[in-house]
C-alpha cells in the first residue's frame, strides 16, 4: 500500500437476517420467534435463511429442513418468496445510492459503498453510516449492520462484529488492534483446512499470523501466503466497482424423491439447461465451459465439467453435453437427489452454436 496515498472510506453494508427479517417485518406475530426460511421439513428441502432466534438452536443456511425442525420442534417454517425479497433489496439499495453513487452489490442483502467523496456534505463516514441505518429502518423497517474502514477487507470484518443492527468503526490507526485478537478464521479465505495448518504453525490468531514472515507462509501455502500476509495486516488495494461482470449462472434442484431412471434424469437436465440458457441470454452471454453437478442419496457430491469450442447458450446443446457428463457419473447406478447445470467461463457476444469440445 502506498503510505502517501488518500485513506479511502469504505462501508460494507450487511442487512440483518434478511429474507426472515422481511417476514418478521410485515407479521408481528412472528417476532421474536424462531423463523425458518427454506423447504419444508416434511420433505428433502434445506435452511435459506433463519432468524437469528433459530440460529440460537444451531440452525443454519443449508441445515437440512429435516434437522432443523429436530434442533428447534417449534420452529416457524415458511416458504421462500424471491420475488418479494428482491423487490426489498432494491428499495434498499436505492437507499444506499442516496449516499454515494459508488455502491458494489456482493449479494441481494449486502454491499460496499464509497463514500470518500461525500464526506464534505456529511462529515464523516461514521456519520454516513449512521444516516444509512437511519434510513433503512424508517423507510424500510429492517436493520443492516455496518463496518466501516479504509478497505473493502476491514469493513467486511467490522460489519460482521456486532451484530444485529451493528456499527464497527476501524480508523487507519487502530487497524492492528482490530485485527490482532481475532482468530484467523475470521479473515476472509481461511477455510477449517487453511485453519488446521495454521494451527500446526502455532498460528491461531491474527497478531500470531502477524508475526510469521512472508517466505514461511509462501512455503506453506504457495501465492495464498502473499494473501495471508496482506489480510493479517489489514491490507486491500481492491476498488469498490460499480458494475460486477457475471462469471457464472447456474440453476439445481433438489428432489422430494431420489431420482433412480436415467431417462427422467435427462428429462431434468432439460428442464435446468432451459433455465440456464434463458438466463445467458437474458444477458447476452455464452458459456465456454459447462458444468454437471450431482448429489447422490448419501449426500455425495460431484462435479463434471467440458469446455466447448465456441460459448454458447443454446438449451439443446447445454443439455446435450449436460447428459453426455451424466454418462460419466454412477448415475442409474446410484440413486440421485440432487441435478445442477451450470455455465462458466462467460463470453460477452460472439456466441455460436457448436457442439464441439475442445481439447483439455
Amino acid at each position: 500500500m502506498n503510505p502517501d496515498a488518500p485513506v479511502r472510506r469504505i462501508l460494507h453494508c450487511d442487512m440483518d437476517c434478511f429474507y426472515a427479517a422481511v417476514h418478521m417485518r410485515d407479521d408481528p406475530s412472528l417476532r421474536g420467534r424462531p423463523v425458518v426460511i427454506g423447504g419444508s421439513p416434511a420433505g428433502r428441502g434445506v435452511v435459506a435463511a433463519a432468524s437469528y432466534e433459530a440460529r440460537a438452536f444451531g440452525i443454519r443456511s443449508a441445515t437440512p429442513a429435516a434437522r432443523a425442525v429436530r434442533l428447534c420442534p417449534q420452529a416457524v417454517f415458511l416458504k421462500p418468496e424471491f420475488p418479494r425479497y428482491r423487490l426489498e433489496s432494491r428499495q434498499v439499495f436505492e437507499i444506499f445510492r442516496h449516499f454515494t453513487d459508488i455502491v458494489q452489490p456482493v449479494s441481494i442483502d449486502e454491499a460496499y459503498l464509497d463514500v470518500s467523496s461525500r464526506l464534505d456534505r456529511w462529515g464523516s463516514a461514521t456519520a454516513v453510516a449512521q444516516a444509512i441505518k437511519q434510513r433503512v429502518r424508517d423507510e424500510r423497517g429492517l436493520t443492516v449492520s455496518v463496518g466501516v474502514a479504509p478497505n473493502r477487507l476491514l469493513a467486511k470484518i467490522a460489519s460482521d462484529r456486532d451484530k444485529p443492527d451493528g456499527l464497527t468503526v476501524v480508523p487507519p490507526s487502530r487497524v492492528h488492534a482490530f485485527l490482532d485478537p481475532l482468530a484467523v478464521r475470521d479473515l476472509p479465505g481461511v477455510g477449517p483446512a487453511t485453519e488446521r495448518r495454521l494451527e500446526r504453525m502455532g498460528v491461531e490468531t491474527v497478531g500470531e499470523l502477524r508475526a510469521v514472515p512472508l517466505d514461511r507462509l509462501e512455503r506453506g501455502f504457495g501465492r495464498h501466503g502473499a494473501t495471508l500476509y496482506r489480510y493479517a495486516r489489514g491490507q486491500d488495494d481492491r476498488p469498490v466497482r460499480v458494475h460486477r461482470e457475471r462469471k457464472s449462472l447456474s440453476a439445481e434442484r433438489t428432489y422430494s424423491q431420489d431420482l433412480t431412471a436415467l431417462t427422467e434424469m435427462d428429462e431434468e437436465l432439460g428442464r435446468l439447461s432451459e433455465r440456464v440458457g434463458r438466463g445467458l441470454a437474458k444477458h447476452g452471454l455464452g458459456a465456454r465451459t459447462l458444468t454437471l453437478k450431482v448429489r447422490y442419496e448419501d449426500f455425495t457430491t460431484l462435479t463434471r465439467s467440458r469446455t466447448l469450442v465456441a460459448p454458447t447458450a443454446d438449451a439443446g446443446e447445454i443439455a446435450s453435453v449436460m447428459r453426455l457428463l451424466l454418462r460419466h457419473s454412477e448415475a442409474g447406478r446410484r440413486a440421485v437427489r440432487l441435478l445442477g447445470v451450470g455455465g462458466s467461463n462467460l463470453v460477452r457476444g460472439g456466441i455460436a452454436q457448436l457442439a464441439l469440445f475442445a481439447p483439455d
